[in-house]
């Protein structure tokens, strides 16, 4: 299984550049393990994320917080999780962020 993701940040109508984001995992005891982290390219992308074996909840975790900082701009969110289950071991997951200062949502892309 691949997971990717990419931020666009529709305040300004352009993709989301030096975003960190980090993809975790939930252990069987319920707590989150990091298993890898990236920062956006001039894309807003950040692909190639890997998995875990036997895990099928995620969360990407993106760090809009110090994203809006560096560019001057105050934000309601500091830190946007996006839980979703990935039970199909062959799949490839997108999971994109469509993020302003006050409000994001986000989808199963392809």
């Amino acid at each position: 299984m691949t997971i990717s993701t990419h931020v666009l940040d529709t305040s300004i109508g352009r993709p989301a550049a030096a975003v960190d984001v980090r993809l975790l995992a939930r252990e069987a005891n319920g707590t989150w393990r990091e298993i890898e982290h990236g920062t956006t390219g001039t894309d807003g992308r950040v692909a190639g994320f890997g998995s875990a074996p036997g895990v099928s909840e995620y969360c990407l975790r993106f760090d809009v917080g110090a994203y809006f900082r560096a560019r001057g701009t105050d934000s309601f969110y500091s830190v946007v999780n996006v839980e979703f289950n990935a039970e199909n071991s062959s799949a490839h997951y997108h999971v994109p962020l469509l993020v302003s200062p006050y409000g994001y949502s986000t989808y199963r892309g392809s």
